[in-house]
């Protein structure tokens, strides 16, 4: 999916949480906001910061535990109104993109994007 952001985004986590599948994870809270970001919890792993996990990758294995279905990695994508980005997957009001211009990719709300019309 194409998009063009329609609005600017900057990461508030300087450091996101990375881990690959398998690894063993904390399960804090769910969030909860205005955004309608709807099923990220905030995880913990060893040895990094907490970060928003979408719970579609999370394996409960108990109250507070779970584990990694898979990769993955919290980081945004900083983008400025008008950036042209390709996305290759989008969970609870997010997507992942990257931006062909400088091949730099993460994670972007979707209210910051809009489908980029095909010419």
């Amino acid at each position: 999916m194409r998009y063009t952001a329609v609005a600017r985004h900057r990461s508030e986590y300087p450091q996101p949480i990375t881990f690959v599948k398998g690894t063993q994870l904390t399960i804090g809270e769910k969030y909860e906001g205005p955004e309608a970001w709807d099923h990220w919890y905030l995880c913990r792993a060893a040895g990094q910061q907490e970060g928003w996990v979408p719970g579609q990758i999370i394996e409960r294995l108990g109250a507070g535990h779970g584990q990694a279905l898979e990769d993955y990695t919290a980081r945004e994508l900083d983008v400025d109104e008008g950036d042209v980005l390709i996305s290759s997957r989008t969970l609870n009001g997010w997507a992942w993109c990257e931006r062909p211009s400088d091949a730099r990719s993460g994670w972007v709300p979707l209210e910051s994007l809009q489908e980029a019309r095909r010419d």
